[in-house]
């Protein structure tokens, strides 16, 4: 499919695509969708309103030392001037992409050029440096600038949509939220406010825009016209730790956080925004997927694999023991009321213990429930970062998975990424004050000690464990004033989602040296981790959307469950189950598990946030979904329907 070039009534330039038209005048570029037209070019296939996005042509890559600000006019130097216009045709003499360039005068670098590219699906934009410095914050549809008559500060892209949506899960409960709302793709949160978007971590790098209203339903995600906003970048690159749609006063833009830790010498290139007109939000993810794996051009890019061959027990039901942790700790805590004399009370973690697991798991076989895997939570370690074994509760690990084996079951490890814990601080990220804050996937010393530790977990001559459940991806380190190793190398060493993926990597492959069937399972969701996550995890359950309404936990882990097919297609799903705000509610979350993925039991005795008992109805209950599970499985179907 070719594109037409032209000018309009105004002197722009018009392109016209089969999906949508742009015009670029100056530092303006507005594309609009042809929603009468699908991504192909097939007539009649869009339906709504088209998606008008009016694009201001500014970037900004700001410095540890200068920040990055387009200097519109100010003595000595000239203004932005007339775009360069240029088409690119192919053998045929059709015109197969028309690119636009634009360079933006600054003192923080010696040249700043904004690029754009029509393609016959997507406009790509991008911004290219040329220089020497630390990259703190990269924004892209605006940027900082100088202007003449008070026209300085931040200068945003209009805001022409009506509602964002956002594959991060996130609290308030709002995947697609109104405009005027910020959001954010990354590995940094926690249960704190303003943190609770780290579910996902991270979440497929892209975003959608719609012309029309957000839905009430905090979940819903209406088909209709959709301008797709991805983040386009090899992950060896991607040395962001987030990427914030940044909305104020009617205006817009996307920033990358790299926070001064990706060293420029020379040129560098920012990732590219790719905009591509959809029929619903799902189309955007499938795109994404695409893209990481074939590359914006063609090429491939790393992490993005096509889906393995499961060996079959990867698919057979979890009991994880977290959940019966929590009840466990929450039912003790109350007990200390009647006894004075008690002073401390255990917590959950502190619960993770050999004869409770081996409870849990004699209660669910006298109720028919025999998982195929079990997976030892948080926390059968001694210390989090060295993976060394607490003898206290578990004082026979590896026996124990001998005997779980010998029953036919396989055992996961819990894993918590980042934590220095028992790790040398000169493996570790520091803070300003030389405290370890996390682990450094830049310091080659640090990833040997990872593969070791993976080894001794996992090889038959260590404790032979079958894999890892991976969790806290999201506690990932975060600072400009943070050192690391790489902080010394000409080209910054890795930082935020390469950083992460180097972690995983090095996690990954020393998992399947010492057992080739090993399986990771990750809350990875991006595509660009396939190559580094057997199995996806659904993750932790929230609770309320905007309004402070109790949002129903299987609606929640529907749609979490169809992003994790859209973003990791052919890939396994690990239902996950914690935490449930009642019984009811994990009960009706039972009966949809095993349509969603792999079933995971984390309760057997009691719920921890309602303090419900759980009767021999309720493990029933449970007992006969596995076994619809099972029929689907032997019917030779995936199991991950809907």
């Amino acid at each position: 499919m070719s594109l037409t070039l032209g000018r309009g009534d105004g002197g722009e330039t018009v392109v016209t695509a089969p999906g949508y038209v742009l015009a670029v005048d100056g530092s303006r570029a507005v594309l609009r969708s042809r929603p009468e037209h699908d991504a192909e070019g097939r007539d009649g296939a869009g339906d709504g309103r088209p998606v008008v996005l009016d694009l201001t042509l500014l970037a900004s890559v700001h410095r540890r030392d200068v920040p990055d600000e387009t200097l519109l006019a100010a003595p000595g130097v000239e203004p932005i001037g007339v775009p360069e216009v240029a088409r690119v045709t192919g053998g045929d003499g059709d015109v197969d992409a028309v690119t636009v360039t634009l360079d933006l005068p600054t003192a923080a670098w010696r040249r700043k050029t904004l690029h754009l590219e029509a393609r016959a699906d997507a406009v790509h934009v991008r911004v290219v440096v040329e220089g020497d410095g630390w990259i703190t914050d990269v924004t892209l549809g605006g940027g900082h600038v100088v202007g003449r008559n008070g026209s300085c500060g931040e200068l945003r892209s209009p805001a022409t949509f009506a509602s964002v949506f956002s594959p991060a899960v996130a609290e308030p409960v709002r995947v697609v939220r109104p405009a005027s709302v910020p959001a954010a793709l990354g590995i940094l949160g926690d249960a704190l406010p303003g943190r609770l978007h780290g579910v996902f971590s991270p979440p497929p790098l892209a975003f959608a825009f719609s012309p029309d209203p957000a839905p009430d339903a905090p979940t819903a995600t209406p088909d209709g016209s959709w301008l797709g906003a991805e983040v386009v970048v090899d992950v060896a690159d991607a040395g962001f730790t987030r990427v914030l749609y940044e909305p104020l006063d009617g205006g817009w833009w996307l920033r990358l956080a790299y926070e001064g830790h990706t060293r420029v010498r020379g040129t560098w290139s920012s990732p590219t925004l790719r905009l591509r007109p959809a029929r619903s939000v799902w189309e955007v993810v499938d795109d994404l997927r695409a893209v990481t794996s074939t590359g914006s051009a063609g090429s491939p890019v790393a992490g993005a694999p096509t889906a393995p061959d499961a060996p079959e027990w990867w698919a057979a039901p979890i009991l994880c023991g977290w959940g019966s942790q929590c009840a466990r700790a929450a039912r003790d805590a109350e007990a200390p009321a009647a006894d004075t004399a008690v002073t401390s009370v255990a917590t959950a973690p502190d619960l993770a213990r050999q004869d409770l697991y081996d409870a849990w798991l004699a209660r669910a076989r006298e109720h028919g429930i025999v998982p195929g895997t079990i997976v030892v939570d948080d926390r059968w370690q001694a210390e989090y970062g060295a993976c060394t074994v607490d003898a206290e509760k578990w004082p026979d690990l590896r026996g124990w998975i001998r005997r779980r084996h010998e029953d036919g079951q396989r055992v996961l490890l819990w894993f918590k990424a980042w934590d220095p814990e028992g790790v040398p601080a000169r493996e570790c990220v520091l803070g300003p004050d030389g405290t370890p804050v996390s682990v450094d996937p830049s310091n080659p010393d640090y990833l040997a000690r990872l593969a070791r530790i993976v080894t001794d977990l996992l090889s038959p001559d260590g404790l032979d464990a079958d894999g890892f459940k991976v969790d806290f991806t999201q506690r990932a380190p975060s600072g400009v004033s943070l050192v690391t190793l790489g902080d010394g190398r000409d080209d910054g060493g890795v930082w935020g989602v390469a950083a992460l993926h180097e972690l995983l990597t090095t996690l990954h492959r020393a998992a399947h040296r010492a057992k080739p069937d090993a399986l990771v399972v990750t809350h990875a969701l991006d595509p660009r981790f396939a190559d580094v996550t057997d199995m996806v995890r659904l993750n932790d359950v929230l609770e309320r959307d905007e309004l402070g309404r109790a949002v129903p936990v299987v609606e929640q882990l529907r749609f979490r469950a169809r992003v994790a097919r859209a973003a990791h297609s052919g890939r396994l799903v690990d239902t996950d189950q914690w935490p449930m705000p009642s019984r009811a509610e994990w009960r009706s979350y039972v009966e949809e598990q095993w349509r969603l993925g792999v079933p995971a039991l984390y309760y057997v005795e009691a719920m921890d946030r309602s303090d419900e008992l759980l009767d021999d109805a309720d493990l029933a209950l449970v007992a006969d979904t596995w076994r619809r599970y099972g029929r689907l499985r032997a019917g030779g179907r995936s199991g991950e329907r809907g």
